[in-house]
């Protein structure tokens, strides 16, 4: 009796070739690797080696760079906003944000910033959190009642503000014998 234990594919499980066993093997002696020279050795991976001659990835000239403070956003459009919505996997009545997109399964990581574009359309009046947004989106998202609330970026709170009344009037330095 056929069973899941006793299924056996004979030509999908193939013998790995034996190298250094003999010159009758085909691939004894050298082992397929060839007369001595570096890519004969053990532990030798040349890549990009052109034989001296200005590798291809040195002669084309650099370009660019990758910013490494770059900001990345999640992207939701209304139109699966509102699929969602429609497959019961979001609740109206709460407030949307990255928890709630992420559980619905819109975003991949729920910490990533979010940005809802504006295609598709909006039927119900919906309460929005989200980091930033476009002026489409917005705009029907007003028309249709809803409320939406921009995250704000805790490093703008943070940063430090010049002040430039506050001078230094006495430094109580008494070795200091510079002129005033």
């Amino acid at each position: 009796m056929l069973k899941l234990n006793n299924i056996s594919d004979v030509g999908s499980v193939k013998k790995t070739k034996r190298v250094g066993r003999g010159i009758g093997s085909g691939k004894g002696k050298t082992s397929g690797a060839g007369h001595k020279g570096q890519k004969a050795r053990s532990g030798v991976a040349i890549k990009g080696f052109e034989g001296g001659q200005m590798p291809l990835h040195r002669r084309l000239p650099k370009r660019g760079f990758k910013n490494p403070f770059k900001k990345k956003y999640s992207i939701v459009n209304l139109e699966t906003l509102q699929k969602a919505i429609d497959r019961k996997k979001i609740d109206i009545k709460k407030e949307i944000d990255s928890e709630t997109l992420f559980s619905a399964g819109l975003i991949r990581d729920k910490r990533s910033m979010i940005k809802l574009l504006g295609q598709g359309k909006v039927s119900l009046a919906l309460n929005v959190k989200v980091d930033k947004i476009s002026k489409n989106a917005l705009s029907m998202i007003e028309k249709a009642k809803g409320k939406v609330t921009l995250s704000t970026d805790n490093t703008k709170e943070t940063a430090i503000k010049k002040n430039s009344k506050d001078k230094i009037s006495d430094t109580k330095n008494k070795t200091s014998k510079a002129k005033e």
